[in-house]
């Protein structure tokens, strides 16, 4: 087993999000219990505010692009609205179980 030298954050929609997509994509199901996406951020911290606040527009937009291409219909891109729309919980230990090298694309 090898250890990735990346923390990461796991994000996953509150209601606000869940509500948003759910008025674009009516036939995708996506509820609380959806899974959460990981991001890879850098290894090493102390305290995930600050790195939540340096990636949230990164992830934010990814999760947004993820259902709509139409920016217009994008919320407010700023960190008090990430966080009213998203769960983050951060971690700084990835391991990876698998013998192949990682892809990246």
């Amino acid at each position: 087993m090898k250890i990735i030298n990346r923390g990461y954050l796991k994000v996953k929609g509150k209601k606000p999000f869940i509500d948003w997509v759910k008025k674009r994509e009516e036939d995708l199901f996506i509820d609380e219990d959806s899974e959460a996406n990981i991001y890879l951020v850098e290894e090493d911290f102390f305290e995930v505010e600050p790195v939540v606040k340096s990636n949230f527009k990164k992830i934010f937009l990814n999760e947004l692009d993820g259902i709509s291409d139409n920016e217009q219909s994008f919320p407010e891109i700023n960190l008090e609205v990430f966080l009213e729309w998203f769960y983050v919980e951060a971690g700084t230990m990835v391991f990876d179980c698998e013998k192949t090298e990682i892809q990246v694309e």
